[in-house]
């Protein structure tokens, strides 16, 4: 009978399967990464087996024979890669060396399968490939002031071309792998995934390049880059390539500083060319020289200029002094213009000596990389930025 109050709890049936899962759930590891992590371990476990066999029969050699080492890690060598005792200088062995060569023979072997055995299982899961791949990005990170160009095209490959002839760091981002091949071939750093995602222009190093170039064949493709180029980093240079008018109104409007359609290009460089052909055939040689062209940017504060505000190009002999030519000077926005008009700045060309200093104008510059370090010297704290514009 059951005492009043008193209600009959409900038995608690615990299976055998019940216990079975409940220690396997507590066996099991804490996410992904340790399995991760653990991967490594395995496939130098028989590494060091290896390592251990090695040594083991080298301090048995030296204890049975009292060879020095080289001669018993010779004989540890000879013996695990069945080369055989045909060396006429291999010493005879005694009883107790017998019976190391045997354990050896019998050990070493089992041993040097199973590192066989686990090295092609590496090679098969791709695990040296994620560790290549993980070289790549730790030397991704370590990459500053250098190229992100998104696409390997026709386009692509003479950019690469011309960036790598003036030595300037590049990193190629690329979904195809035969072009990824191609650009490794030709000794470029190349990151294999999609241009268009937010982790892959971080990884690339957005936030440290000094300019993005997106090259890809689709429009779309490369306004998706544009958007989210300009998003992570909005003080970026940004350089695209548009097929279209359409396209080059939206890419701008995206925030591309720069839009370069192939076709408008080489039909104006076909035409200056047969127009002048001596002015084009100069911007080749200088493009093949050692020469730069460079746009020096001048503080827009007064007192960063110091003396320099205000003073003639005559005043400063900037060009006698460093060697370099200035070309052409752009005038800020604030210089130009009436009040309430709208106010555009005014590029200056071929200034003579009366040109004066002003905070926030450019500088465009032609020298040699000497000269070059010269001028921007000369003008010291006033210089804001400076920029490679071709050479």
């Amino acid at each position: 009978m059951i005492p009043p109050g008193r209600r009959p709890q409900p038995h608690k049936r615990t299976t055998t399967r019940g216990r079975r899962q409940r220690h396997r759930q507590g066996r099991q590891p804490n996410g992904p990464g340790l399995a991760q992590a653990r991967r490594p371990r395995g496939g130098a476990t028989p590494l060091l087996l290896l390592t251990g066999v090695v040594n083991a029969g080298a301090v048995g050699y030296r204890a049975t024979e009292g060879w020095d080492w080289g001669d018993c890690y010779w004989m540890v060598l000879i013996t695990l890669s069945t080369m055989g005792f045909s060396d006429p200088a291999t010493r005879v062995l005694s009883g107790g060396g017998r019976v190391v060569t045997t354990l050896l023979l019998v050990g070493g072997l089992v041993v040097v399968q199973q590192t066989l055995q686990k090295l092609l299982e590496l090679t098969n899961t791709g695990y040296f490939q994620i560790l290549r791949d993980r070289r790549t990005r730790r030397q991704l990170r370590r990459m500053h002031n250098h190229v992100i160009l998104c696409g390997y095209g026709r386009i692509g490959r003479e950019i690469a071309e011309q960036l790598s002839a003036e030595e300037v760091p590049l990193l190629v981002v690329e979904m195809d792998t035969d072009r990824v091949a191609e650009a490794q071939q030709r000794g470029l750093r190349v990151l294999l995934a999609d241009a268009t995602l937010d982790e892959t222009l971080q990884e690339a190093g957005i936030h440290q390049c000094r300019a993005l170039v997106a090259a890809l064949p689709n429009n779309a493709a490369n306004l998706y880059v544009i958007l989210s180029a300009r998003g992570l980093a909005p003080h970026c240079r940004l350089i695209a390539r548009a097929d279209s008018e359409e396209a080059d109104r939206k890419l701008r409007l995206a925030g591309a500083d720069q839009v370069v359609s192939p076709y408008v290009a080489g039909g104006r460089t076909m035409a200056a060319t047969a127009l002048r052909p001596l002015a084009v055939t100069f911007m080749e040689l200088l493009a093949g020289s050692d020469c730069e062209v460079d746009e020096f940017q001048l503080s827009l504060d007064p007192e960063q200029l110091g003396p320099l505000n205000g003073q003639s190009l005559a005043d400063l002999q900037l060009g006698r002094r460093s060697g370099a030519l200035v070309l052409a000077i752009r005038t800020p926005p604030s210089e130009v213009g009436a009040p309430g008009e709208p106010v555009e700045s005014e590029l200056i060309a071929n200034p003579g000596g009366s040109e004066r200093l002003a905070p926030g104008q450019l500088l465009v510059v032609l020298g040699s990389k000497p000269q070059l370090n010269r001028f921007a010297a000369l003008l010291g704290p006033s210089l804001a930025s400076v920029e490679v514009m071709s050479s």
